[in-house]
């Protein structure tokens, strides 16, 4: 009788709303996520043909020296005490000191990312509105012209080095024609001009009203900006163009037309209406991508992001900045992916 009673009490239970199970899912999908990239990012810093230690204290240091340090890091400890430590810094923020300039690599990557957010946003801006419209209009003229232009830019796109391609608009642009700012953020003489708000310029330059280093500022990200966006315009107007071909071949796209319906209603309001919960994938793996392999274009452009910063410091067998920069990147996939789920609950009742 007693069973019965707890079966009965606990049938009669109510279930958990459904947003609060979908928000324990994805915080517990988020939290082994983040757990696994730790983890990796630990392994390659223990299996790294790199002594911390000598790093920090020097060929030259004494045993006593060294000793000291192997004990301050916990290197004596087990693998499974070490990686319970790092777990915790990790989570504190703490990714350990910089071995270049002696400062908390949290503070190194604070202050180079908003750099590297900022090129990567200008050069997905470009992408989206040049590539979208592009890849529409190919679809809709496949065949022509428009559509053969498409497809050999996106080809381009995705088979020119962009380290080759900027070098060559260095040479061009700069060199040669002076229309647009050299390598680096801003001109010599603006350096520090501008109160640092955000940490992207163009956004602190209009905060503070200074257009003359805003200007400046521009002119010195168009063309790095530009060669992203046009290896994000390459990826994204080839794959609107795929997803727009497979919905105007649809049934409901002929029976729209047959029915009289303008050939821009058909085109917008319901063949790429259809598409938009796919472009939010596409756009935001290219954003990501643009986030994590601008390292080549920072490099060129001698632009101060967090490529350059985890480039310099793996040269330097400083693996705290590096993995500290991993994780960094790692996070930011996270986060996206997120953000497009929510936008998939927007665009797509059926989702919510």
């Amino acid at each position: 009788m007693a069973l019965a009673d707890n079966n009965g009490g606990a049938q009669g239970r109510a279930p958990l709303p459904k947003w609060l199970t979908g928000t324990v899912k994805t915080l517990g999908s988020i939290a082994v996520t983040m757990l696994g990239l730790v983890f990796i990012t630990f392994i390659i810093g223990r299996v790294m043909p790199i002594d911390p230690v000598l790093a920090i204290v020097g060929e030259r240091a004494t045993k006593a020296s060294y000793d000291a340090v192997y004990l301050q890091l916990g290197l004596d400890k087990p693998l499974i005490v070490q990686f319970f430590y790092y777990v915790r810094d990790v989570a504190q923020g703490n990714f350990g000191m910089s071995l270049l300039n002696a400062r908390p690599v949290a503070e190194d990557i604070a202050r180079v990312f908003p750099a590297t957010l900022e090129l990567a946003s200008l050069g997905v801006i470009f992408g989206v509105v040049l590539g979208v419209p592009l890849g529409v209009v190919a679809a809709v003229r496949k065949g022509s012209w428009i559509d053969q232009v498409a497809r050999v830019l996106a080809l381009v796109g995705y088979s020119m080095p962009i380290f080759w391609l900027g070098l060559m608009g260095l040479l061009v642009f700069y060199g040669m024609l002076g229309w647009v700012g050299g390598p680096g953020r801003v001109g010599i003489f603006y350096e520090d001009v501008v109160p640092t708000v955000t940490g992207m310029l163009l956004v602190d330059s209009i905060i503070d009203g200074n257009w003359t280093v805003f200007k400046d500022a521009f002119s010195h990200i168009i063309l790095p900006a530009s060669l992203l966006g046009y290896y994000s315009l390459a990826y994204i107007s080839r794959m609107t163009r795929s997803f727009m071909l497979e919905q105007l071949s649809a049934e409901y796209i002929t029976t729209a037309r047959v029915k009289g319906m303008s050939e821009w209603d058909v085109v917008w309001k319901h063949a790429f209406r259809n598409i938009r919960v796919q472009l939010i994938t596409v756009i935001a793996l290219s954003y990501a991508g643009l986030l994590e392999g601008s390292v080549l274009t920072e490099i060129i452009f001698s632009w101060p992001g967090i490529g350059s910063y985890i480039t310099t410091a793996l040269l330097a067998a400083d693996m705290n900045a590096v993995l500290g920069g991993t994780v960094v990147v790692g996070l930011i996939f996270i986060l996206l992916n997120i953000a497009s789920d929510l936008l998939y609950k927007v665009f797509d009742p059926r989702a919510r």
